[in-house]
């Protein structure tokens, strides 16, 4: 019987050329779960997911997709085992169309039906989409721009999804909208999601399983309800303005 997690890192280690990052880090997603890894900035958070896709230097460690260790593949065999990545910027080309984007996006994939079948997977989850296929992206909304840069890993057909800052400097309502389209994403395609973010509580709303980090290693690890109520959760970590915009996602 395989593993019911999708992908795990074993005894971790990961930085920047001799800056260490993270340290002895054991990470499990379990499969057809949206896993949430909160925390303050510059604890490695961004750090894991780029180690995972084989773009930062790892020390020691490996890490396996699938039940296979893929420690030793470059990012673009990563891609097409199916570990779809959308960082925090640059992740969409703002000077072309929002057709464009989605086509080039779909790289991997080389059956012409496929892809069609994709863009209207896509449109079927952000109607809006649709609609702004021939704008340029770089005129999109902030929250626009996140639904397209979701769509664009959605064309490469991943089997897991990791997502790192989707609400980075959005505006409160926007990162509603935004929350609500990743629970909806979740809910809509069962893929299991890796969702790095700093709004705790709002990821933790939308999240199953749950992982707090501070110095480059988990301080918790359990269910995403366990660590919404846990003490550690404090606006010591995540100040108060998480407090004051708290609200319930899941509406």
């Amino acid at each position: 019987m395989g593993s019911k997690y999708i992908l795990e890192t074993k005894q971790l280690n990961v930085g920047y050329g001799p800056i260490h990052v993270i340290y002895d880090l054991d990470f499990k997603v379990p499969d057809g779960e949206v896993t949430i890894v909160v925390g303050p900035n510059g604890v490695g958070k961004t750090t894991l997911l780029k180690a995972v896709m084989g773009l930062a230097t790892v020390y020691s460690g490996e890490v396996h997709f699938n039940g296979e260790n893929i420690s030793d593949l470059p990012p673009f065999e990563r891609t097409k085992l199916g570990i779809g990545y959308m960082p925090q910027t640059g992740n969409i080309f703002s000077k072309l169309s929002v057709a464009e984007n989605l086509k080039m996006a779909a790289y991997t994939v080389s059956d012409a039906d496929m892809i069609q079948d994709k863009l209207e997977f896509v449109f079927n989850l952000f109607p809006q989409l649709k609609g702004f296929m021939p704008r340029p992206a770089g005129t999109l909304s902030g929250g626009e721009r996140q639904m397209l840069a979701e769509g664009m890993v959605l064309m490469r057909d991943p089997k897991i999804m990791m997502v790192d800052e989707p609400t980075a400097g959005l505006m409160p309502k926007l990162v509603n909208d935004v929350m609500r389209q990743l629970a909806a994403m979740a809910e809509e395609t069962g893929l299991p999601i890796v969702l790095i973010e700093q709004r705790a509580r709002r990821a933790l709303a939308v999240g199953d399983y749950a992982y707090m980090m501070r110095g480059g290693r988990f301080t918790f690890e359990g269910d995403a309800e366990g660590l919404l109520n846990h003490p550690q959760l404090s606006e010591m970590y995540l100040g108060a303005v998480e407090v004051r915009e708290l609200k319930t996602i899941k509406e």
